[in-house]
């Protein structure tokens, strides 16, 4: 790997020195980076010299002045520039293990990378974190990192990570503790393993850190039709156990998935704090649902105008509440089409995994004059579905048009596209 330029932010330093696409930054002031905290801190300064390796192969040295906050506007391929920290576990409940073939090459990557988590917000394990690691992180004191933890039981987290490392998870915890390092935890329930007792626990344990627990999210297992061991799914009374364990500590939060399977509404969002762990469905139908009835909806537009909501499964109550208030405007019709997942099986019920024959065959019979979906269906900064085809695969399959929701967790620019239509 290396420091690979993807692209340049316009109208910045590096778009006026005409860095770009293909490049690649060997060195600032004669240091080779890793990762981009090394970047990021060696561009704290108001003079620097670049060393760029052109698309082209020559090399350029460039040196510039710039104001002491202001960016390079570099976008990079990847945050890590040296290899990336694999993992070296063998979860029972592993998503990756349980893919097919066929998928973008980028899904079978298994990292376990403190960089990652403390840069874009990735869960680590901390079974692969070295003393050398440790030191950086102390002296740079990075942070808050995401953190897997599970089960806090030694010999069950062993069990269940099928790693002999990985029952030191209270001894690094406690270290970053020490360390004054803050951390949100992450807790994928498996029936039968760390749920009931083994799930007080964990919650416990956790207590006791103080401040430097930030969060704790509890999610249920995914199982896909490819998974070849068997593990149990939470149902009904599962989730309502847990959701009833999770209520009794500060600071823990069950995902949304664990509300709808228990057949509860969703929490206000006083439940979710500041919603820090929004990436793993923990509170993003609530702040969907929020923003949207924080808009102001117009009473009639100018003509006529159907669109249907092309949502996960997950989120089919959400996009139901939002085409039915929709519908009070004149001249719009909306409606809310959940996609199930053939390909990955019916457990699977979130966007972020729906592919696009899944989409195609969902919605090639809807008449509408859009189809809305969420960005979270593509991969980032492109318009590729998890199978790798295109969104114009789609489009030519289906003969629809479509719309995409910018934000994850919003529809405003959907609602903007209505208002003017």
């Amino acid at each position: 790997m290396s420091a690979l330029i993807s692209g340049v932010e316009k109208g910045s330093i590096a778009e006026e020195l005409e860095i770009g696409e293909g490049d690649v930054l060997l060195s600032i002031d004669g240091v080779k980076l890793k990762d981009m905290i090394d970047y990021n801190f060696f561009c704290k300064s108001e003079q620097m010299t670049l060393e760029i390796q052109k698309k082209s192969g020559e090399i350029e040295e460039i040196e510039l002045e710039k104001d002491y906050e202001e960016e390079l506007g570099i976008i990079f391929e990847s945050a890590v520039f040296d290899k990336i920290k694999h993992c070296l576990n063998n979860c029972i409940f592993c998503f990756v293990a349980q893919q097919p073939k066929g998928l973008r090459k980028s899904l079978y990557i298994k990292d376990d990378d403190y960089r990652l988590s403390y840069l874009q917000g990735t869960y680590i394990t901390t079974t692969n974190l070295t003393e050398e690691d440790k030191r950086r992180i102390a002296k740079l004191h990075l942070g808050p990192f995401y953190i897997s933890v599970h089960t806090t039981n030694p010999e069950l987290r062993i069990k269940m990570l099928r790693n002999p490392n990985a029952g030191k998870i209270m001894d690094n915890l406690k270290w970053f503790k020490k360390q004054d390092i803050p951390f949100h935890a992450q807790i994928v329930l498996c029936p039968g393993l760390n749920d009931g007792e083994e799930l007080e626990r964990t919650l416990k344990d956790l207590s006791s850190l103080g401040k430097s627990l930030l969060s704790v999210a509890i999610v249920p297992v995914g199982v896909t039709q490819f998974r070849e061991e068997e593990l149990q799914t939470v149902d009904k009374n599962t989730a309502i156990e847990t959701i009833r364990i999770a209520s009794k500590y500060k600071k823990v939060c069950c995902s949304d998935e664990f509300f709808l399977l228990a057949g509860e509404n969703i929490p206000k969002k006083s439940y979710y704090g500041s919603f820090s762990q929004l990436d793993d469905g923990v509170g993003s139908l609530r702040m969907l649902i929020d923003d949207f009835d924080s808009i102001k909806l117009p009473s009639k537009i100018s003509k006529k105008l159907a669109i249907c909501f092309a949502c996960s499964v997950a989120a089919e109550a959400a996009f139901k509440y939002i085409s039915n208030k929709l519908n009070k405007i004149d001249n719009l019709t909306c409606v809310a089409k959940p996609v199930v997942s053939t390909y990955w099986g019916a457990n699977i019920t979130v966007a972020g995994l729906i592919t696009s024959e899944d989409l195609i065959n969902t919605v090639k019979d809807v008449d509408a004059d859009y189809i809305a979906i969420p960005s979270i269906m593509l991969k980032p900064y492109t318009n590729l579905f998890l199978d790798g085809q295109s969104l114009e695969y789609v489009k030519e399959k289906t003969n629809k048009r479509f719309l995409i929701a910018e934000d994850n967790y919003s529809i405003r620019n959907i609602i903007d596209f209505i208002v003017k239509y």
